[in-house]
């Protein structure tokens, strides 16, 4: 995987998540920087992760992948597909950058084009869509960047913190 999906101008490369990466995606995924940023805002535990991987992962409903530094190869965060539907060749997207130091630096975007490459040539999908909420135009300007085309809002989608908030959706297609 390394060779195959890496990216060396961003210092990148992807391989598949397994159980031993449980305790820093439970810490990524809980800090106020990452969570804030995801519609689903609850804490994870490690107990909530390993039933995800046993749940969704192991059955095939899921790929999730880290995100690494080529050079040292630490851990940086994560890319992932959820709800493959293997009928209409789709599924959805999902990033985080779990490590403060990696954030703005274009690893993001250059993890979303790799993410897409593994999914259009290995996954054979034709189509990536993502969620991403209205007020996170960083997040939309580095999606537009990997390929991801904004389709329309879902004006006060969700609830967070007792506050409805518009919901973007984006997309990406192989063609």
């Amino acid at each position: 995987m390394k060779a195959k999906y890496c990216d060396e101008a961003a210092g990148i490369y992807l391989r598949l998540m397994t159980y031993e990466d449980t305790d820093l995606i439970v810490k990524w995924r809980n800090s106020e920087a990452v969570r804030s940023n995801f519609i689903y805002q609850a804490l994870f535990t490690r107990e909530t992760h390993e039933h995800w991987i046993k749940t969704k992962v192991e059955t095939g409903e899921v790929v999730q992948m880290i995100i690494c530094d080529s050079a040292t190869e630490a851990p940086l965060g994560s890319v992932y597909i959820r709800d493959i539907d293997r009928q209409h060749n789709k599924a959805e997207y999902g990033i985080f950058i779990g490590e403060a130091s990696a954030r703005g630096r274009g690893i993001g975007t250059a993890a979303a084009r790799l993410m897409l490459r593994y999914c259009f040539e290995q996954e054979h999908l034709h189509r990536v869509y993502l969620r991403v909420l209205s007020h996170n135009e960083q997040a939309m300007r580095s999606y537009e960047k990997a390929g991801f085309v904004r389709e329309g809002c879902l004006r006060e989608d969700v609830c967070i913190n007792e506050e409805y908030r518009d919901v973007v959706w984006m997309a990406a297609l192989n063609q």
